[in-house]
């Protein structure tokens, strides 16, 4: 910072010293990152759920959920919206393309979850510098 604000032009040193370099600094950074996350599930599963409500044109709401530990691994299972008795088998089942204004919610934590989310740093890096 041989200029140092304009001071060299303003201020005189004694016995003839300069500013340049006064005050002298430097920087360097790099980066360099890699990586992969190879994932692959196939699940089949049958969730039992119950009746939480009878509506007054017979549509049945339901409710029901399923948690199954896999590997260190909690796996979560949710399902809900409306059902026509019509559309309940024999066998006291309803496939999911029958249940009307379905929520079904299939997710888990642990260990691997852990490992395929980004670190808390990087979100903050990530929410403060987005380009």
């Amino acid at each position: 910072m041989g200029a140092l604000f304009g001071l060299p032009e303003s201020v005189d040193l004694p016995g003839g010293a300069g500013w340049s370099p006064a005050v002298e600094f430097g920087g360097d950074s790099q980066f360099a990152g890699d990586g992969s996350v190879r994932r692959s599930e196939t699940i089949a599963l049958r969730i039992a759920a119950t009746v939480t409500d009878v509506l007054p044109n017979g549509l049945l709401a339901i409710a029901g959920s399923q948690e199954v530990r896999v590997n260190n691994e909690l796996r979560e299972l949710m399902v809900t919206g409306y059902v026509r008795p019509s559309d309940i088998n024999r066998r006291n089942e309803v496939s999911y393309d029958r249940i009307a204004q379905a929520r079904i919610s299939y997710g888990g934590r642990g260990q691997i979850t852990d490992m395929q989310q980004p670190r808390w740093g990087n979100q903050m890096l990530e929410a403060a510098l987005p380009f």
